[in-house]
């Protein structure tokens, strides 16, 4: 497929989004997603953060799997994600589970700094070498327990988690600033919500479940 064949599939990407939200809206909260975000995700070739034989299904608003018993979220998932974070041009943004560097990407458009950490040594190499190929110069991977963050560049304006934990992991939410956002998915395997923690100026923290979803669980070194 030639690079204006994946362009269309993007613009049809988005209409689909826009056609999920419809459908989804009273349970994410919202009706419209911020024009800056979409407009991110159509900017991003997400065949360039899938293995190679799936690239012709890249656009489809599903899951696809990356390797290690892993997926690339669906792009409903990220775009619903991304926008309750609310990026700011200004901000320093966590993200937990790299992957194959697909939503690092999409941030690195709408935010100054993007720091991903991914306890799968070879997906965070192939992100890496995937994310510098492709110009993405805001962006940094560590290798490691993404339960607890990445203190050396803390604290977060805002916090993206995409695996699922049990509880807010106590390190992300010591590393997210007062007035800060977190998204992530919480609960076990068969009960997962979506999760908005939001963290005021005190540094109390307010958490609002939303839909509910299904990722794969948050692993950690033990």
């Amino acid at each position: 497929m030639k690079d204006e064949h994946f362009a269309i599939l993007r613009r049809h990407m988005i209409e689909v989004i826009g056609i999920h939200l419809d459908l989804a809206g009273d349970e994410v909260g919202k009706s419209v997603l911020d024009e800056r975000v979409l407009a991110a995700m159509a900017r991003v070739p997400r065949h360039a953060f899938v293995p190679f034989p799936l690239a012709p299904h890249a656009y489809q608003d599903m899951p696809l799997p990356i390797g290690f018993d892993k997926t690339i979220s669906q792009p409903f998932m990220v775009a619903v994600m991304t926008d309750l974070l609310e990026p700011q041009p200004d901000d320093l943004v966590l993200e937990i589970g790299t992957g194959l560097g697909y939503q690092a990407a999409v941030l690195s458009r709408l935010v100054r700094q993007v720091w991903s950490v991914e306890i799968i040594e070879e997906l965070a190499v192939e992100a890496e070498a995937r994310l510098r190929q492709l110009g993405y110069k805001n962006v940094g991977i560590h290798i490691g327990d993404g339960s607890l963050g990445w203190a050396e560049h803390a604290p977060y304006d805002k916090i993206i988690v995409t695996a699922a934990a049990a509880l807010v992991p106590p390190a992300l939410l010591q590393q997210l600033k007062p007035g800060g956002r977190m998204v992530l998915p919480s609960g076990q395997a068969e009960d997962q919500k979506l999760t908005l923690v939001e963290k005021d100026r005190a540094g109390r923290a307010r958490l609002q479940e939303l839909m509910s979803v299904r990722f794969s669980q948050l692993e950690t070194v033990r």
